[in-house]
């Protein structure tokens, strides 16, 4: 894997909507989180394609492509940030320019949702390391949980190094209204937990696995998989020795819906290498307690897979998020009162 350097004091984060954009109410929102940005030590370079967002995206694919393209071969950018997620990312893969890509100097991309469909294909078309977190709307200064708060402290790391995260012991119910209130901060009221889907099926206790990260969110990662943007085996070709860790969220599939997105990538042989899997919180709630709810999915689709399937994990558009690395090697292990996933930059 190529790692990006360590983000640290006076490193420039390039911020760009290459998916959703922000719309005027959420300017004020928009404008503290890249303050706080500044608050921290970076450079803050703005882009053009950030303030709008009609029909699920900031501009044109075209400005949307350029400037990103414009971010990834500036050496003296750092980082790049998108917003948030939002729906067709997906349209940009196809344009960037790839060729150019891999004479570029790696750079840390982050987010979580949509933004993951571009993680996955830079991870998977060039080797680097990309950054599964907390998106940068809900990145204030006053957010002060641990998993989310330390966000920026993980990738201090240097290539070689490691860092680790213990699961959350509370989780928010709902999402915060940042054009109500600009400042909000997660309301983590609800008890989490971490559960072995497939403890029958398991014989070591307690659990623990180690294996290469990847993945993202489902509904678009169970699209892009056998494509050359999600390609779990160029990962493995990089480093045969090692197995993966997948890790999937569910952001809006009902719950058969999230079943046939499960099933699909085990009848295609998605997991026949994996060392375990990590399913994160469910977003989807409307059915939960009726008879086919999105437990009842997942149970279907992987419970009697095995490899140790993990739920309820702090990988959800439901947070806090923990940070996870593309093509990092981690260890998942199970302890008396939390979980600790550890992560290898190497």
């Amino acid at each position: 894997m190529h790692y990006p350097a360590p983000l640290i004091s006076g490193s420039t984060i390039a911020v760009t909507a290459f998916s959703s954009g922000v719309a005027a109410p959420l300017h004020p929102r928009l404008d503290l989180v890249l303050g706080d940005l500044a608050l921290r030590g970076f450079k803050v370079l703005e882009g053009r394609c950030l303030r709008e967002d009609k029909l699920h995206v900031s501009a044109s694919v075209d400005r949307r492509v350029d400037e990103l393209m414009q971010f990834l071969l500036d050496d003296q950018v750092d980082a790049i940030m998108a917003p948030w997620g939002g729906e067709i990312a997906m349209d940009l893969l196809p344009l960037l320019d790839w060729q150019a890509l891999k004479q570029a100097r790696p750079k840390w991309l982050m987010g979580f949702s949509d933004i993951s469909t571009v993680l996955s294909a830079f991870s998977s078309k060039l080797g680097w390391a990309t950054c599964h977190c907390t998106n940068l709307m809900q990145l204030s200064l006053a957010q002060t949980d641990a998993l989310t708060a330390d966000t920026f402290t993980h990738l201090q790391t240097s290539t070689g190094g490691t860092f680790t995260q213990r699961s959350a012991p509370f989780y928010e119910q709902g999402y915060s209204n940042y054009a109500q209130d600009s400042q909000a901060v997660f309301n983590l009221t609800e008890p989490s937990r971490w559960e072995v889907l497939n403890g029958d099926v398991q014989h070591t206790k307690p659990v623990s696995f180690q294996g290469r990260l990847m993945g993202g969110c489902l509904d678009t990662h169970m699209l892009m998989f056998g494509s050359e943007y999600f390609d779990p085996q160029a990962l493995l070709d990089r480093h045969p020795q090692d197995k993966l860790i997948f890790y999937f969220e569910n952001a809006e599939q009902s719950p058969t819906a999230y079943y046939r997105a499960l099933q699909s990538l085990r009848l295609r042989g998605a997991f026949e290498n994996a060392a375990g899997i990590l399913i994160g919180r469910n977003a989807v709630s409307g059915n939960a307690g009726k008879a086919f709810d999105g437990d009842t999915a997942v149970k279907m689709a992987l419970g009697d897979l095995a490899v140790p399937v993990i739920t309820g994990v702090d990988v959800s558009h439901i947070a806090p998020n923990m940070v996870l690395i593309n093509g990092a090697l981690a260890e998942v292990r199970q302890g008396d009162e939390h979980w600790t996933l550890m992560q290898h930059l190497r």
